[in-house]
């Protein structure tokens, strides 16, 4: 056997021929471990290539990681200078058991905004999901391909017929007219009545200065409340033409009080003897323009406006409307149309909401990205307003507390800044169940209120659903459940909650139309017509 000692010799002796004689291409090296830049010309014109992109791709990884992380400095950063208390106050502590208290909202939490891109905005660049947008579309082709088709086997020809937009969209500039003078109500007389509020003058004057402030904005709600109901029921508005009104009306109504509850305590705390500087009149009419419903005097602004990006969201909105207008025309009115004329069963009442969940989740996803995405981008890119977080992740959520936040951030900011909090403050900081019950039961008036002004009847389901199935499960499902189980419960609960909106709804349209009360009554017209209706 051999030594180990000559076997040694033997190897080192190898190694050294291998290291005098240069490497064949392909070859690979086996001589002693060194650093990849001492033997770089000992390696192969493909292994050094490789080597060379590993080492940018290594770069640009950096580069990246810096500037998210560099981003997400800068935005804390904004957040702690614009949370910085005034110099006559201290700095304050950190209480030792605040760790423990983080997920807490804190009482006089404000709402921050920076500039940041709409979430669906940064998704579509990622061509996984621009594949799902694009299915959206192939199914619009489609609907428009049946209706082809429909009408040719039916009628002999190829013609769209659009009556159910035509009819929905009916007297439009009447709605237009009617918005005129609300506008006009809420530019001047809030901005007035806070005008007459800061006035520096004398006790007596600034007395009479506020009674006619009050008097002012009562009479400003007045017409904000009155006007667009009296034009609806008195010309018989169809629906769409109905949704520009309240919607205005909601919106100049929370705008109104947001601008109000920003300014006047500040006003009021500030006199003493010397009137305070009111806000500049121009950020008050940015405010009532952008999308928003915190006053603010100043938001961050994009450098420019994009308007081949503006012409995009109008389009898709506008292709939302048709999409929603033929998802009506064949999945809801042929179910609906004559099911009031037929007698009552709960074999046929279920079975309707089982065919509703459908077209129940697709208007509700067209009007999340019609209006949450495409309405709202499209007026912030116009006013080059920088915080376009409309909405959050709703659809990760695994609680409805979770989604409430987070389907339609511009209303929740509202209901938690004036409803919320101002709730809390109002009962002592302690009794949170009770100012979130307040939000619910605000939040469920407001969308039955809605209801009733676009569809012209009462019929309290939004109520109910708001108040019975989603206050209940607000508090069942807390955020502490984050399993995807749970992911798919809320979907679950939200597909049959659509297909009873659309079910009951549409039963309660037709039923008006084919059962018209023969004398006006005020337990008629509360009570649903689809109970009744049937033959």
């Amino acid at each position: 056997m051999e030594p180990r000692a000559a076997q040694l010799r033997r190897r080192e002796g190898l190694g050294g021929e291998q290291e005098d004689r240069p490497s064949r291409e392909g070859e690979p090296h086996f001589g002693n471990a060194e650093c990849p830049g001492n033997n770089e010309t000992h390696r192969g014109p493909d292994l050094l290539q490789w080597t060379r992109h590993m080492q940018a791709v290594k770069t640009q990884l950096l580069e990246q990681a810096q500037g998210q992380l560099t981003e997400l400095l800068d935005q804390a950063m904004c957040e702690a200078i614009q949370a910085y208390p005034p110099q006559d106050r201290p700095v304050p502590s950190i209480p030792p058991d605040s760790l423990r208290k983080t997920r807490e909202p804190s009482l006089g939490k404000r709402k921050v905004f920076i500039n940041r891109k709409s979430l669906l905005d940064e998704l579509m660049e990622v061509q996984h999901f621009r594949t799902i947008y694009h299915m959206f579309i192939a199914g619009l082709c489609v609907f428009i391909i049946s209706t082809l088709a429909i009408d040719f086997i039916d009628e002999g020809r190829l013609m769209l017929e659009f009556d159910l937009l035509i009819f929905s969209f009916g007297q439009l500039p009447l709605a237009l007219v009617t918005w005129v003078p609300m506008f006009l109500s809420t530019l001047l007389v809030p901005y007035q009545a806070l005008r007459l509020w800061a006035r520096p003058q004398s006790r007596v004057a600034w007395t009479l200065g506020v009674g006619l402030g009050f008097m002012l904005l009562a009479g400003h709600t007045a017409v904000l409340s009155i006007l667009p109901v009296h034009v609806a029921v008195e010309y018989q508005l169809p629906p769409a033409s109905r949704c520009v009104l309240v919607f205005e009306q909601v919106r100049l109504l929370m705008k109104s009080y947001s601008f109000l509850r920003e300014i006047v305590p500040g006003t009021l705390r500030a006199r003493g003897g010397e009137g305070i500087r009111a806000p500049s009149f121009s950020s008050y009419l940015y405010f009532l323009f952008c999308p928003t419903l915190i006053y603010r005097e100043t938001y961050p602004r994009t450098p420019n406006v994009r308007w081949n990006y503006v012409a995009k969201n109008f389009a898709q909105a506008l292709g939302c409307v048709l999409y929603a207008c033929f998802i009506l025309g064949r999945l809801c009115v042929p179910v609906f149309a004559n099911m009031s004329r037929e007698p009552f069963s709960t074999r046929a009442l279920v079975l309707s909401i089982m065919h509703a969940t459908l077209p129940g989740i697709f208007m509700l996803l067209l009007i999340f990205f019609a209006f949450l995405h495409c309405w709202l981008n499209a007026f912030a890119e116009m006013l080059r307003f920088g915080d376009r977080m409309f909405y959050r992740d709703w659809w990760n959520s695994t609680s409805f507390s979770n989604y409430y936040r987070t389907w339609n951030v511009v209303v929740h900011d509202w209901l938690y800044s004036y409803v919320y909090q101002d709730g809390l403050w109002l009962l002592g900081g302690r009794a949170r169940g009770a100012a979130m019950l307040g939000v619910f039961l605000v939040s469920a008036v407001v969308h039955e209120y809605i209801f009733c002004f676009v569809l012209g009847f009462f019929y309290p389901v939004m109520l109910l659903l708001f108040l019975v199935i989603g206050g209940p499960l607000n508090f069942m499902m807390h955020d502490r459940r984050t399993g995807p189980a749970w992911n798919v419960l809320m979907w679950t609960m939200l597909f049959l909650g659509q297909g009873i909106q659309v079910s009951l709804y549409c039963q309660e349209w037709y039923a008006r139309r084919h059962c018209p009360l023969p004398q006006t009554t005020f337990w008629g017209l509360v009570t649903p017509r689809s109970w009744s209706c049937h033959t």
